[in-house]
């Protein structure tokens, strides 16, 4: 089993940044408490700069050869949430990594950025799901721009990562949304194995429909929900035993993914 996790003094270098932002919930999706934690003040282009530092190819770009490998990619949108450590938790003690597609409000909401910053420090992928989880296809394109350029802004100022993905909500995407994504440097990743795990709050369910994978897969499922996070440790379990090798969105391809093309749907 791969460990991935960086050295945990990486966990501390974060700088206190303050944002507040409204939140709205979207139906469905459970309330999120920022976690309890102190950080370390440190700047923003401090951490990135000591990061680097400390591991010279950070953020690590791993190539497993899934040309010759049973790869998948397991995606988690719509946090950070109350959940999503716990999550990482399970991921860490595995060493499997994974992609994070993350909406700005919700990191702005989690103090100091702390879930955001150890998701990268972790090495698993962040991606952009855009400021607040609209549908992209109703909107204009200066809209469309600011809902990707505002989260971006965040994310890098408080982890010094520059997104390269992104997920359009509810999959909803267009020519304008693949322009605007070109533009802004972002690949349009969708997927392939649905869990409907913000439908059907089951762990059972969601690890059932999870198992669909085939080699290549990109599956979808939600850290906001306590019953994905019960269901993660059968998920790996049962994908292992089928000889899969666990892979972020971008190690799924042998180039980087190109910014405005969609990924996925076989």
């Amino acid at each position: 089993m791969r460990l991935w996790a960086l050295p945990v003094a990486l966990l501390t270098l974060a700088g206190c940044v303050s944002h507040a932002a409204p939140r709205r919930h979207q139906p469905g999706e459970e309330p999120t408490e920022p976690p309890g934690h102190s950080a370390v003040v440190l700047a923003p282009a401090d951490l990135a700069r000591r990061l680097a530092a400390m591991q010279s190819d950070w953020p690590r770009r791993w190539n497993p050869g899934c040309a010759r490998l049973k790869c998948v990619a397991l995606t988690f949108d719509d946090g950070p949430g109350r959940y999503t450590g716990r999550l990482l938790d399970l991921l860490a003690r595995r060493g499997v990594r994974a992609t994070f597609f993350v909406v700005g409000e919700r990191v702005a909401a989690d103090r100091d950025g702390h879930t955001v910053r150890r998701i990268a420090a972790e090495g698993h992928e962040l991606g952009n799901h855009t400021w607040d989880h609209s549908s992209l296809t109703a909107l204009p394109r200066h809209e469309v721009t600011r809902q990707l350029v505002h989260t971006d802004d965040l994310v890098r100022q408080l982890t010094g990562v520059r997104m390269r993905v992104m997920r359009p909500p509810y999959g909803a995407t267009d020519a304008r949304v693949a322009a605007e994504s070109r533009r802004e440097g972002l690949a349009q990743i969708l997927w392939n194995v649905d869990t409907y795990d913000w439908r059907d709050r089951k762990p059972v369910k969601v690890a059932k429909r999870a198992a669909h994978a085939r080699p290549g897969s990109i599956i979808l499922m939600h850290d906001i929900h306590p019953s994905t996070v019960k269901a993660v440790p059968t998920v790996l379990d049962r994908l292992a035993a089928r000889g899969f090798t666990f892979v972020t969105v971008s190690e799924l391809y042998s180039h980087p993914p190109a910014p405005g093309r969609t990924y996925a749907r076989f």
